[in-house]
Formats: structure tokens, C-alpha cells, sequence
């Protein structure tokens, strides 16, 4: 039976090595690539073209869960295990929407980690048990009230340029933005010039008037 390749991305040599151990010792799984950076991680996966790919969610140069989503649009078949020490719902529920079909903390026993692949590799989801409930419920939340907004300009945005809007609207800094969506600064900013040449802004103080007008921010939330 041939073995199941593996690319594993993660900026800790030490913790690259343990896995390949880990994996190693496994008769269905093999590791075929390594990488320690999100951009090397995604050429090597175009290269590879991996059954599947270990992720960390903290990379210095982009968030796994941005990495997955990339990895994802050009590898649909390819299946994706974070790997992470953070178990904070909104990571999980982030990295499965962003199309990871696993996610286990790094403190999970070691043969957890056999058992995620062998489960992804069958076509299947994994989570870590105790966190699966509440994760579950999370993405079954309804969505936010204002998501129906349907004024000409707005509509012309795309979900995500939506929800930038509604952050930046809220005084967010493009910082804070890029940690909660688990995306870079630079991803931020990009969306931002682009929404403001959709609408026609030319300042935050404009997005806001036009964001509190649409209805999408409280009055007294916006700060002049």
C-alpha cells in the first residue's frame, strides 16, 4: 500500500523534527516536504502537490489559516491539519471555514496526530473531542443581523471587504483587524484602499458617516 505524502509547515525546526519521528514510525504516512515560512510552504505544496499538509496556525510571514485558504483554492483535493497551541474557539472555527479539515493542539499525545490523518485522509473531518461541541456550535451561529444589507454600493463589496468595512467603521486598527481575521496587515490594507475606491470614500471619517448610515454601526459607537 503506498503511503500518504506529507508537507509539513512550521517555523520550529525542533517541532518539524518531531514530527517527521512521529511520522516516521508510521506504514501509511510519509513526509515529502518540509517548510518553515508560509511562502515557502505554499510553493512547496504547488511542487509536491502533498495528500496532505500539516500546518502551524502562528508563521512568521503569514497565518496558517491564510496559508491553508491559499493552499486549499489551488489544492482542493489535498487534505489540511492545523496543528497549533492555540484552542480558542474563534482559531478553530476560523480554520475550518478557511478549509483546514483537522485542527488538534500540539499538546495532544502523539498518536492523536496519526489518528487526524488517518481520518482526514479518508475524506473525513477531525477535531480534538473535547473541543468539538462548542466549536460546532459556533459556526452554526445565525448570521449578524446587517448581513442582508442590500444598498447599491455596499452590495458591490465582497463578504470579506463586508466585514473589513464593519470593522474599520467600528475604529479597529488595521492591526486589530488582522489579528481577529487571522490575516495579515497588509491583507487589511489592501482590502481597505479597495473598498474606499468601491464606494467612492476618500477617508475613515467618510466609511464611518456612510457605514452609520447604512445602519451597520451604532451612532454612538462612532468616533469622530
Amino acid at each position: 500500500m503506498k503511503k500518504k505524502s506529507v508537507l509539513v509547515v512550521d517555523d520550529h525546526p525542533l517541532v518539524r523534527e518531531g514530527l517527521k519521528v512521529i511520522l516516521g514510525r508510521s506504514t501509511k504516512f510519509e513526509v515529502t516536504g518540509e517548510a518553515g515560512a508560509a511562502a515557502e510552504g505554499f510553493r512547496m505544496a504547488g511542487e509536491l502537490k502533498p495528500d496532505l499538509v500539516i500546518v502551524d496556525i502562528s508563521l512568521p510571514d503569514e497565518s496558517g489559516i491564510e496559508l491553508t485558504r491559499r493552499i486549499k483554492r489551488a489544492l482542493p483535493d489535498s487534505g489540511i491539519l492545523i496543528v497549533s497551541m492555540h484552542s480558542k474557539i474563534d482559531y478553530i472555527s476560523e480554520a475550518f471555514k478557511a478549509g483546514a479539515t483537522g485542527y488538534m493542539v500540539k499538546e495532544s499525545a502523539p498518536e492523536r496526530l496519526l489518528s487526524a490523518l488517518a481520518t482526514i485522509a479518508k475524506g473525513e473531518y477531525y477535531l480534538d473531542t473535547p473541543l468539538s461541541h462548542p466549536v460546532i456550535e459556533n459556526l452554526m451561529k445565525s448570521p449578524e443581523k446587517n448581513a442582508g444589507i442590500t444598498e447599491g454600493a455596499y452590495r458591490r463589496l465582497t463578504p470579506r471587504e463586508q466585514e473589513i468595512m464593519r470593522m474599520l467603521a467600528k475604529d479597529l486598527s488595521v492591526k486589530e483587524i488582522a489579528e481577529r481575521l487571522f490575516i495579515s496587515a497588509k491583507t487589511v490594507e489592501n482590502h481597505r484602499t479597495n473598498i474606499k475606491e468601491k464606494l467612492g470614500l476618500k477617508s475613515s471619517i467618510e466609511l464611518a458617516r456612510y457605514a452609520a448610515r447604512l445602519g451597520l454601526i451604532d451612532v454612538d459607537e462612532w468616533k469622530n
